[in-house]
């Protein structure tokens, strides 16, 4: 095994088939933002979202995609252009891995591609036990999603945050009270047909437990830009305050735990869940 892969590994002690596979791909997103370095993606895009959170300021939940944002809209950019970049840095490192284009729906702002390999070979180049690898079916593929949203909304701001394994490199990111304006614009108007999205709300409470201070304006630009603001004054406190509380009122608790339940280690971090308590928490958001 790679040596490099081998000490991203160590952290996880995985002790079962389902906690090695979350850390291989895991492992391969890891990889996957050093390509996306050595390419130079970042100085046109910036990491955000759950994945960005887990990787970058210890979000202790697993988080399936890498998202991204380009810094200003461009209608030419092509993710298709690193393709090459991502297979060469995962195949560096044993990964046989390809990156498959999505082609774009009509009327969408996001690109996407696909990192996919054989979940069977892939484990085998962390040197998984054959007991677990040979329980796989031999087509099962372990994939990874890529989504950069091409038309941003205004008023974010970016960082850098330095990452040491499998070397040494850099990501630029967002700043935390714009990737906390980003999760609340999901939670408040993102629509999953009758689903919730129960990972929005464990990362809102993850947000008030460490880095509660939301951009309000950065928030207003994305609720523009999907037409959940379009009054002619600015997004107030108070306004946002009966917005979050209202989506609290609707909220079905017990499919939010449902959705994150397999996203999350610690299943009795869930059962203080309740519409008073995120009531309560919400009086913590520190407005920036």
């Amino acid at each position: 095994m790679n040596q490099a892969i081998a000490q991203m590994l160590e952290k996880y002690k995985p002790q079962s088939l389902d906690d090695t596979t979350r850390a291989l791909r895991e492992i391969i997103q890891e990889v996957a933002l050093l390509g996306l370095f050595r390419a130079k993606f970042f100085e046109h895009a910036a990491f955000y979202g759950g994945t960005a959170l887990r990787i970058l300021y210890g979000l202790d939940r697993f988080s399936e995609d890498l998202d991204f944002s380009l810094l200003a809209p461009s209608k030419d950019f092509d993710l298709a252009k690193y393709s090459t970049a991502l297979e060469v840095e995962l195949q560096s490192f044993g990964f046989k891995i390809t990156v498959e284009k999505v082609d774009k729906a009509v009327g969408t702002a996001m690109q996407s591609a696909f990192l996919k390999g054989n979940t069977r070979n892939e484990l085998l180049v962390i040197e998984t036990r054959m007991d677990l690898v040979t329980s796989i079916p031999a087509n099962q593929t372990v994939k990874v999603k890529l989504e950069v949203d091409t038309d941003p909304p205004s008023g974010f701001n970016t960082q850098t945050k330095y990452l040491l394994n499998p070397t040494s490199f850099s990501v630029r990111t967002y700043t935390l009270p714009d990737l906390f304006a980003g999760k609340m614009h999901a939670l408040l108007c993102r629509k999953w047909k009758n689903r919730v999205k129960g990972r929005d709300w464990y990362d809102f409470v993850w947000y008030l437990a460490n880095h509660p201070e939301l951009h309000l304006a950065h928030l207003e630009q994305r609720m523009r830009q999907t037409a959940h603001w379009t009054g002619d004054d600015p997004l107030s406190a108070d306004a946002f305050k009966v917005i979050l509380n209202s989506a609290i009122d609707r909220l079905d608790v017990d499919q939010a735990r449902q959705d994150v339940a397999p996203f999350v280690k610690d299943q009795r971090a869930l059962d203080i869940w309740s519409q008073d308590f995120f009531r309560d928490i919400a009086g913590k958001i520190r407005i920036a």
